[in-house]
This record gives C-alpha cells, sequence and structure tokens, in this order.
C-alpha cells in the first residue's frame, strides 16, 4: 500500500505546473516540464496518488502537452465544461453551454467591435471570430490552429466554453453587459487571466468537476488537493481539502488562504508533493 493511496492531486497546467507566460508574451517556445515536478509526480503516483490536470485549456490546446505530462487520472478541461480520460480518449462527463450562448456571445462582438472570442467545440474544434492579437498569442502557446468563422451564429455547436479575448478594460465592460443582460444566472463569467473571460454554463467550474472526478475514482474529498494560480482556480482550491497557489499567482488567488508555494518557474507542485509527502508520512508504504 503507498501513502498516497485514496488521495487525488489536482493542479491547473498554465503558469502552475508550466509557465507558460513568457512564450505567451514574448512569442518563444513553451518549455519543458520542469524535471522536479515531473520526478516529483512520478513519485507521487508510485506511491497510489492519483494526478489530474485541470486546466481552461480545450481538449485540443492541451493534447500536444498531455503526453508530457505525468498522470494517471482523467482530466479537467475546458474550465470545468468536460472531463476527459486520455487513457481512453473519450469525454466521460460534459457540461456543454446551451444554444442561446451563441446569440448572446454574438451580441458581445456585435457591441464591442475589438472583441474576439474563441468557442470551443466537443469536437476537438477551436473556432474563433474576430480574431485579434490575443488570439494569434493563444494561438502559438496552445499550438491547436484556430478555424475562423464570419460570426458566432454560423459555430456549429455543441459548444463548451465561450472565451472572450481583448484588453482587460474592454473585457470588464464585457462582464458588466452579460450581467446586465441577466445572463450571469445562466452562466459562469470568470476571468483566467486579465485579457481572458471564459463563459461556461453555469456549474461547469473547475471545482465542480474536480468533485465529479474524485467521486468516480472513490476518493473522498478530504484528501483532494488543487493546485492553480488564476481565478478560475478558485472555485477548486475552496473545495479542495488544502489548496495551493504558486508565488506566480493573481493576487486574488495569494490571498484565497490557499498555501503559497514557490514559483511555478521553480517548481510549485514538487514542493506541493513535498508538503503532501510529510502530511501523510504516517501512511502504510511499500
Amino acid at each position: 500500500m503507498g501513502k498516497f493511496d485514496g488521495v487525488l492531486l489536482a493542479s491547473d497546467f498554465d503558469n502552475t505546473l508550466l509557465y507558460t507566460e513568457d512564450a505567451l508574451r514574448g512569442g518563444g517556445p513553451v518549455p519543458p516540464l520542469l524535471a522536479r515536478n515531473r520526478e516529483a509526480l512520478e513519485y507521487f503516483m508510485a506511491q497510489g496518488g492519483r494526478f489530474a490536470i485541470a486546466t481552461g485549456r480545450a481538449l485540443a490546446a492541451f493534447l500536444r502537452y498531455a503526453k508530457d505530462v505525468p498522470m494517471n487520472a482523467p482530466g479537467v478541461v475546458c474550465n470545468g465544461a468536460a472531463i476527459y480520460d486520455f487513457q481512453k480518449e473519450e469525454y466521460l462527463e460534459t457540461a456543454m453551454l446551451d444554444a442561446a450562448a451563441r446569440e448572446r456571445g454574438q451580441t458581445v462582438l456585435d457591441r464591442f467591435p475589438s472583441v474576439a472570442v474563441e468557442a470551443y467545440h466537443i469536437e476537438n474544434v477551436i473556432h474563433v471570430v474576430h480574431p485579434n492579437h490575443i488570439s494569434r498569442q493563444h494561438e502559438h502557446i496552445t499550438h491547436a490552429a484556430l478555424t475562423e468563422a464570419p460570426s458566432l451564429l454560423e459555430v456549429p455547436l455543441p459548444l463548451g466554453k465561450l472565451l472572450f479575448e481583448a484588453d482587460h478594460e474592454v473585457l470588464e465592460e464585457v462582464l458588466a453587459h452579460l450581467v446586465r443582460q441577466g445572463w450571469a444566472e445562466d452562466y459562469e463569467l470568470i476571468f483566467s487571466v486579465s485579457h481572458l473571460l471564459e463563459m461556461t454554463i453555469k456549474g461547469a467550474t473547475k471545482g465542480g468537476m474536480v468533485r465529479r472526478l474524485a467521486a468516480r475514482l472513490g476518493i473522498s474529498m478530504n484528501h483532494v488537493y488543487c493546485a492553480g494560480d488564476e481565478a478560475n482556480d478558485l472555485s477548486m482550491l475552496a473545495v479542495a481539502a488544502g489548496g495551493f497557489a504558486p508565488a506566480n499567482a493573481a493576487p486574488a488567488v495569494l490571498a484565497s488562504g490557499a498555501t503559497v508555494v514557490r514559483d511555478a518557474r521553480e517548481g510549485a507542485i514538487a514542493e506541493v508533493v513535498e508538503i503532501l509527502d510529510r502530511k501523510y508520512a504516517g501512511n502504510t508504504s511499500d
């Protein structure tokens, strides 16, 4: 019996497990996974732990990296719109946007001409309407090609997420517009970073899907731990028995009560495993 039997660790990908911000801003290559993170995760899993990715990325935007990430549990993708089994290559659960989301999203594009939107189709296709420089930065870092459409109304269903892209000040106006329309009652509206506003169906959050994942794995929430750096991670940090934030996390995350660990560039997840190793030191181990 390994010391981490019955323990689930779920981690955000960008700027938590792997620091990608420099590649996003500078246009350079995405760095490899740090050796200390890889070694820590391999140790965690060898001792019976289950490791899962919980990312805001569409599946198509994460698959390129999945083979390089040591993980032995299905992952949360599309910011909580789905659970995907990387071994079986199939979705286990989905929480799709309703048909009205396209029309409502198009009103944003009509009202705010500088805003782009990525629409995440369940079949691994990322559509984009009104692409801007942020869309192209995002395409570079994910290595997932964007399929351009003239209107959201022409993007096929089902969709897991809409991702609005613009300068933060503009997105604050977009958020206010969506709230004024009363649509915040139907959707989760969360900033994943300052220039990205995520829209998923109500209840489709990382926290909600981590709960469902733990239930699927037969793991008590008393032994679920989560790590993340942005506002879209707060829901899973809140439901976890222990939440962790890398030192580079957004101010709201650092102030959330999560345990602050080293910067993602220095192996944040390795430190999380070190902390869990001490916590579960009394467990039986082979």
